[in-house]
């Protein structure tokens, strides 16, 4: 097999990675502007659900294990012959976005802020529960 696929892999992931944080953060914010603007669709169950994910991240952050798309990226930037975090112009371009130099601690501090405000957007603007949840309880 051709080892520049896994390069064109590890860009992938590096763009997945990238559309998750965007949409922790961007969610966080119309999640707080829906709850003063009165927004029913941020209320939606799902969609909450998904946005709670990054609880996950913070915890890993605390227990100082390594996020997995970080891991999946740098797997397929070996298999392709890349030392970590070089490869295709966007693959270049996208991770200049996502990753930065910085003591660890700061990354803890950001996860867990971000992680305690959205779990106060649960509090402050609970989701709709799906009918099955409702009528089994």
């Amino acid at each position: 097999m051709d080892m520049r696929i896994y390069g064109y892999l590890a860009d992938l992931v590096v763009a997945v990675h990238l559309a998750y944080v965007l949409t922790v953060l961007i969610g966080l914010i119309l999640i707080l502007v829906g709850w003063l603007a009165r927004w029913r669709w941020i209320r939606h169950f799902w969609l909450r659900l998904i946005h709670l994910l990054i609880a996950v991240v913070a915890i890993q952050a605390w227990i100082g294990v390594i996020c997995p798309l970080t891991h999946l990226e740098n797997y397929f930037r070996k298999l392709a012959g890349q030392a970590g975090y070089s490869g295709t112009f966007i693959g270049h371009l996208l991770e200049s976005l996502l990753y930065y130099e910085a003591p660890p601690w700061v990354f803890v501090l950001a996860y867990t802020l971000v992680a305690i405000l959205i779990f106060s957007t649960l509090i402050l603007v609970p989701p709709d529960w799906p009918r099955k949840l409702k009528t089994a309880s």
